[in-house]
């Protein structure tokens, strides 16, 4: 005859539940190989040839550390470059930040197959090739493009030609201008400010605007003291996107805008043409700290508190 259950148990401990099995932990082992070895080992290899010199006459990666790589981003020709591509890179993501807050806003309080159709609209670019698109822009902004055929119809072909002898942002034909490299970054980023911006909208509760309204605020004071403050982390996170991407993009420079060096076709023409790797490498640099000194800059302003 078998014992009762209480018998069988009495004078040891009593479980609360089962053991956590730990084989799920062994799933993170790729990712953390993936982040540990191969990403910030390959940024940490890319920061060691920064500090190394090039050999004039063979082109050969000499031993040893120096600072001439770093030295030679001061120089002003390389400043130029620093400073087109930073002054590009805070117009779009300014520019991106303003079309997108009422498209976002209206995402945010749109509801059923109207929200959706909206968010579809805006996530619809991204299923094309990214160099497809940025192509297709150079074709539209060409001297025979759609742009410039649509100015001459309505007119405008003159104030188009104004706005290109403007020094600059103006060029032989949008397609070769700063203005036609400005419109394409701000088309290929915007989804990417839209969507986190979207996102931080919807958290904003509607009592609240509401409320703000009751006490007698204007929808200006509403917005600025209420609406923005709110939404700040959505705007911080789809900036760093958009201020990112511009100031690494090698594509969009490439293949549309006026001459000149930016920092991503810098690191590439010194990779590859030039072949100096130190150079490459502390170009490289110059977006890690740039976007260091920026994030520590909206964390310091509270951008991420509400994350």
């Amino acid at each position: 005859m078998s014992a009762p259950p209480s018998a069988l148990g009495a004078g040891r401990p009593v479980r609360s539940g089962r053991r956590t099995p730990r084989w799920p932990l062994l799933l993170l082992i790729p990712p953390l190989l993936w982040l540990g070895v191969l990403y910030l080992g390959s940024l940490l290899g890319l920061l060691s040839y920064s500090f190394r010199s090039v050999d004039d006459f063979t082109g050969q990666v000499l031993p040893g550390s120096t600072l001439a790589s770093f030295q030679a981003l001061f120089v002003p020709s390389n400043l130029d470059i620093i400073r087109r591509t930073l002054v590009m890179s805070v117009a779009v993501t300014v520019a991106c930040a303003l079309i997108a807050f009422p498209v976002a806003l209206l995402i945010a309080r749109s509801r059923g197959p109207r929200k959706a159709t909206l968010l579809l609209l805006v996530t619809l670019p991204l299923w094309a090739s990214y160099l497809v698109r940025v192509y297709a822009w150079r074709l539209i902004l060409a001297q025979e493009g759609v742009i410039r055929y649509f100015a001459n119809r309505l007119g405008l072909g003159g104030a188009l030609d104004a706005l290109l002898a403007t020094p600059g942002i103006g060029g032989t034909s949008l397609a070769n201008s700063s203005l036609g490299m400005f419109l394409v970054f701000v088309y290929v980023w915007l989804p990417y400010m839209i969507l986190p911006l979207q996102a931080a909208l919807e958290r904003v509760p509607a009592s609240l605007l509401q409320a703000s309204a009751d006490l007698g605020a204007r929808p200006a004071q509403t917005f600025r003291r209420v609406l923005l403050p709110l939404a700040l982390p959505g705007l911080a996170a789809g900036s760093i996107f958009t201020f990112s991407l511009t100031l690494g993009d090698y594509i969009i420079p490439s293949v549309v805008g006026a001459p000149g060096f930016f920092i991503g076709q810098m690191v590439y023409t010194q990779q590859g043409a030039a072949n100096n790797l130190p150079l490459a490498a502390a170009f490289s640099v110059v977006p890690i700290v740039i976007v260091t000194l920026y994030l520590s800059l909206a964390r310091r302003l509270g951008a991420f508190d509400a994350l």
